[in-house]
């Protein structure tokens, strides 16, 4: 019997809007914080990084271009669209990326983005991060499944999500078009429960 109840919605709208976006601790003295326009040059820096360019859609030319996406991240908290933080020094200079795109409040799902520049790369930041931002998820907004895709060709986003508890669930096929041409990507996921 098919019920005629609607299906509620996992996360209520408005919950994570009316949330200021929190200051989020990790080890070794560093922190996930908002993005602030001071960090402008950090996302040229970023958008310049062969590394980060090779596996990130990160085009950022200007400082101008920079506070523009800096203050699309604050508006897209509020729309309750995205959450992205700086991965930063604990009070200094931002070092990486993470965070939620793709937020669906109804449906309890999200997909993490993440980049670091290249002198915090190897230490397991990338992980250490990936664990805190995904209990704030799971545990403070409330989702119910988070995604982790990467290119095949990126071995270190898979020991990411291995370090990150998350379980990996197949090969999408041609799934991401990058500078080099479509991508194969291997889809990880975590939901409530595994942690």
């Amino acid at each position: 019997m098919i019920s005629s109840s609607p299906i509620p919605a996992v996360v209520p709208a408005g919950r994570m809007a009316k949330m200021n976006q929190p200051v989020l601790g990790l080890p070794n003295g560093l922190e996930l914080r908002p993005w602030r326009l001071s960090d402008a040059d950090v996302l040229v820096t970023a958008s310049q990084d062969p590394g980060v360019r090779q596996w990130n859609r990160l085009m950022v030319e200007t400082p101008e271009d920079a506070g523009r996406r800096i203050e699309r991240m604050h508006e897209r908290w509020r729309a309750e669209l995205s959450a992205i933080w700086a991965i930063a020094r604990s009070e200094g200079e931002a070092l990486g990326l993470i965070g939620w795109g793709d937020i669906d409040l109804a449906g309890g799902s999200a997909e993490i983005v993440y980049w670091i520049l290249p002198s915090a790369r190897g230490g397991g930041v990338v992980a250490e991060a990936t664990k805190r931002v995904s209990e704030w998820a799971l545990n403070d907004l409330g989702l119910h499944r988070l995604r982790l895709s990467h290119s095949v060709a990126n071995p270190a986003s898979c020991r990411v999500a291995d370090k990150a508890g998350y379980s990996f669930e197949g090969t999408m096929r041609s799934a991401l078009l990058h500078a080099d041409g479509w991508h194969d990507e291997h889809l990880h996921a975590l939901v409530q429960g595994d942690i």
